[in-house]
């Protein structure tokens, strides 16, 4: 029930894009076939409504019905052949293929064996690409939920321990500490900074006693410390033995029983020390986990490290204090008990995250570790992408290494045992597992803005981002850090972020190939910021 046709322009004027192919396939000899009636049988009319939407209108002349035969349910198109065509024999019509209706035997020949391999690749192609694209939809929906599930949880934890916090202080049962501590500071060709650090230490509110620990420098920092002519500072030259052996070996030269650690380029509040030291007034709290800020904040590359130490770093040591599972006192401020270091095995250098290592170890050990919010220490942060590739990449691998020595406090009772199976799969999903998988979300975006609804996935990526800044606005309020920076925010997601997935795939590569990384040193600057007096935290956020 067929006859050949030439479709028209679909309106007046310019032919519509669908006639200039018929008439260019038509030029080269083909005879397309149009068609005249459409049943819409999809829409499930009824039987017999399809069948008088097929009968040739008006009778007696040939016609090309349209008819489906997948998609669904098609017991209504069936019922309605079953009365149509025995109808439309009996009014003299006959059913024909295209191919009856010009002559021929066949429209089509057969596909060579190029042909072939170039349908099944593309075949193959289109298969891949779709479920691609589905793997990743499901993926970006575990990841999405890690990311939501990560934030809810860091901000409620870290909204109840602000709450802890006023409502009683960090001290324990026992006595105020209100003895003198120890200050150890390790240095390696540190001259551009230690004066700078080691007068911070000098003006503290708190009695301390300062040891430095010249690791073999061969830039004159012994010589700069002790030019200073500061009270109750000592020098202690050693060979360069990297720096866990440093930190040992001020440990040991320590008149007191608390040790307060910090990194050379470091600078200290005057209310640091004493700030750092009072969650020892609870004798089972073996080391308190300082808060570090970037003090060289100037650039775009300081605002965004900035607010990844305001956003992150510090909010998950709120959450980790809260559930009792600190992975680590920074090296940049923390303190120590010194029974407590030597119960833990003093610092290591099996891995390249020797404080990671060392608070793990603490833990495993049967000590508590406490974060002391207020105990705001400024550290330099890298001035360049390539040192903060290096940097980050060293901590990333060193946390790995250091999460596999200590992998044993999964089985293992107590405090070691809750430390293993709170604060291990912690860090593992969020620290490492989600940040490996979250590069999904920006690559379906790029999908979405070139294949899909690129409004839609614009505005997706905004609603993302906007959840984002409401965390990040919370942290600095809980920080006291005025909101400014974080006009860099959008910035630091297109291309901070991607420069620190790239830094943790390389990490779990080396990781996974067993390739020990050596120390690497950066270089410094001496330009930390130090703020005017009351510019800290703000207490009661």
């Amino acid at each position: 029930m067929s006859r050949d046709t030439w479709a028209g322009p679909a309106v007046a004027g310019a032919p519509s894009p669908s006639w200039s192919v018929a008439r260019h396939l038509g030029e080269k000899g083909y005879v397309p076939a149009f068609v005249d009636q459409d049943t819409r049988d999809w829409s499930r009319p009824g039987a017999r409504a399809i069948a008088d939407a097929a009968t040739p209108d008006p009778p007696g002349r040939g016609t090309v019905v349209l008819l489906h035969d997948s998609g669904g349910d098609r017991s209504q198109t069936v019922r309605a052949l079953e009365t149509l065509v025995p109808r439309l024999k009996a009014d003299g019509y006959r059913f024909a293929t295209v191919a009856e209706l010009v002559g021929v035997q066949r429209l089509t020949d057969g596909a060579g064996t190029a042909a072939r391999w170039q349908g099944w690749v593309f075949v193959t192609a289109v298969t891949v690409s779709g479920t691609t694209v589905s793997v990743l939809g499901v993926l970006l929906l575990v990841v999405g939920g890690l990311v939501l599930g990560r934030c809810v949880l860091m901000l409620g934890l870290a909204h109840r321990h602000a709450r802890l916090a006023r409502r009683c202080p960090r001290a324990g049962p026992g006595p105020p500490v209100t003895g003198p501590v120890s200050v150890v500071v390790p240095a390696c060709n540190e001259v551009v900074c230690i004066g700078t650090t080691l007068r911070s230490l000098a003006v503290s509110d708190h009695p301390v006693e300062i040891v430095i620990v010249d690791d073999g420098s061969d830039d004159g920092t012994a010589d700069a410390a002790e030019a200073l002519g500061l009270p109750g500072v000592t020098v202690v030259r050693t060979p360069n033995r990297g720096k866990a052996a440093a930190l040992n070996t001020g440990v040991l030269r320590a008149s007191h029983e608390i040790v307060v650690m910090l990194d050379a380029d470091t600078v200290f509040e005057p209310s640091t020390v004493r700030r750092l030291v009072e969650p020892f007034a609870d004798p089972s709290v073996g080391a308190t986990a300082g808060n570090a800020k970037v003090g060289n904040r100037h650039g775009m590359l300081g605002r965004w490290q900035h607010i990844e130490y305001v956003m992150g770093f510090n909010l998950d040591r709120r959450m980790y204090d809260l559930l009792h599972c600190m992975p680590t006192v920074p090296g940049a401020v923390g303190a120590f008990r010194v029974r407590a270091l030597r119960e833990a095995g003093m610092l290591s250098g099996d891995t390249l995250a020797e404080d990671t290592d060392l608070t793990m170890a603490l833990h495993r050990a049967g000590w508590e570790v406490r974060y002391a919010e207020h105990a705001v220490a400024r550290t330099e942060a890298p001035g360049s992408l390539r040192q903060l590739w290096r940097r980050r990449y060293r901590w990333s691998y060193g946390t790995m290494q250091a999460a596999w020595k200590h992998r044993h406090a999964l089985v293992e009772r107590g405090h070691a045992g809750r430390f293993g199976r709170v604060g291990l799969p912690l860090l593992a999903v969020f620290q490492i597992l989600t940040p490996l998988l979250a590069p999904l979300i920006d690559l379906l975006t790029v999908y979405g803005l070139v294949f899909g609804n690129a409004a839609f996935t614009l505005l997706a990526w905004c609603g993302v981002l906007a959840v984002q800044g409401v965390g990040a606005a919370y942290a600095f309020r809980l920080d006291g850090e005025p909101l400014r920076p974080l006009w860099a925010l959008p910035a630091q997601q297109i291309v901070y972020r991607q420069v620190m997935y790239l830094v943790l795939v390389q990490a779990c590569l080396t990781a996974l190939s067993g390739y020990r990384l050596p120390w690497q040193r950066l270089k410094r600057k001496g330009n930390v910021v130090v703020p005017p007096a009351g510019g800290g935290l703000r207490s009661g956020v």
